[in-house]
């Protein structure tokens, strides 16, 4: 039995933090390449720090031309990211920071394992183990504290680029400890908020009075108390920030960018990787199919496990957990996982329609837990699996 009483507590960062700058880039990269060839083939890696962005990694494309092409556009994609993020600061602004490309063809050696061929079926990008989970504890089948703590950034995102709120500066945390009783949650015992603001003579309790009314919209109502504790910018002042404050590097929030440590993660990060990549592809898939799980009345919560080797095309192991809120037997939800999905790289690709430029926008505020959009983006969050996973039990 699990326990019913707790707190649990998980953290998000904006769009503006210096390790999402550099997944804002590398998913930008991506997506210009997938927009010139579907079935191109990216790797991207960003670091950045004050005043420098360095890209670097794979990419590749049939036409060799088109490929020298799209080189010499890294530089303006990368810019345009750091202009729309927000970041004119001296010593980290979209026009004068220093962009150096370091990114270089697809090695073949790599490719001959995912390339599918006469004798195979296209392959995994990569070994290793993705996770997928769903719980009924909100709407979009999200843990609370991560889902929350998505939603005050992105809120606060709003204000601050619409000019509501020009005091705010890009870079920000949040985190939510969240209260539950009998398994459901029902308040924040404490709320912690760090944003940059560019005006240097304000206090904590000046910031505090900007951000709090837009916590208190986006949290449910009454999970805010008198008992509730905030901090606040709890160190003081905070004008530096971005990569001129701190180093960023693509891939550095694989927890904020899952389940905030309410499930287990196979270590491998999204950003930059196109969808041959099971770190991503597969992860995204495993979502899908425990939060359709998890939708059709099977369970209250479901984790679901898969597993690849490099150049193999179907997974070496599909496991299901349901934390003992299940209505139907993890070994059934298994066997029927199987049945309703190709989960070879090439079936995941072809069933959630991911080979298109869909993935910047996935790069702040958690690639789960969102909206469907209309072009296909965040298709991994649809619930049409839930007639024919019931009729496969």
């Amino acid at each position: 039995m699990s326990r019913q009483n707790y707190t649990f507590t998980s953290e998000s960062v904006s769009e503006g933090h210096p390790d999402k700058v550099c997944d804002r880039i590398s998913d930008a990269v991506l997506d210009a390449f997938l927009a010139e060839e579907p079935e191109a083939r990216v790797a991207a890696e960003t670091f950045a720090t004050t005043n420098r962005v360095v890209i670097g990694g794979e990419v590749g494309l049939s036409d060799q031309a088109k490929l020298t092409e799209y080189m010499g556009r890294i530089d303006d994609i990368a810019r345009a990211c750091i202009k729309d993020i927000g970041y004119e600061q001296d010593k980290f602004h979209h026009e004068t920071v220093e962009i150096t490309n370091l990114l270089h063809e697809q090695s073949a050696h790599i490719a001959q394992g995912v390339d599918a061929a006469a004798n195979k079926d296209e392959g995994a990008g990569d070994q290793g183990i993705m996770f997928g989970y769903a719980t009924r504890e909100t709407e979009a089948l999200m843990p609370a504290p991560i889902q929350y703590s998505h939603a005050i950034l992105r809120r606060l995102a709003e204000v601050r680029k619409s000019g509501q709120e020009p005091t705010l500066g890009p870079d920000a945390k949040s985190q939510l400890s969240v209260i539950y009783e009998n398994g459901v949650p029902v308040g924040v015992s404490s709320i912690v908020l760090s944003t940059q603001h560019m005006d240097e003579n304000m206090t904590s309790d000046d910031v505090r009075a900007v951000v709090e009314p837009y916590i208190r919209e986006v949290l449910p109502e009454g999970w805010v108390s008198g008992d509730t504790v905030w901090h606040v910018n709890p160190t003081g002042k905070f004008v530096i920030g971005g990569p001129d404050g701190d180093a960023g590097l693509t891939g550095r929030k694989i927890i904020v960018d899952t389940y905030g440590g309410a499930a287990p993660h196979g270590g491998g990060a999204f950003s930059g990787k196109d969808p041959t990549k099971v770190d991503r592809s597969a992860a995204y898939a495993a979502r899908y199919l425990a939060k359709n799980v998890v939708a059709a009345g099977m369970a209250e919560r479901c984790t679901i496990q898969l597993s690849y080797a490099i150049g193999v095309s179907q997974p070496l192991s599909i496991y299901a957990e349901t934390h003992g809120s299940g209505q139907v037997a993890p070994v059934d939800i298994e066997k029927a996982i199987g049945q309703v999905m190709d989960l070879s790289p090439r079936g995941i690709r072809e069933h959630l329609s991911l080979n298109k430029p869909i993935y910047q926008r996935t790069a702040a505020y958690g690639h789960f837990g969102r909206q469907p959009d209309a072009d296909g983006g965040f298709s991994w969050e649809k619930t049409d699996l839930v007639e024919v996973l019931k009729k496969a039990v």
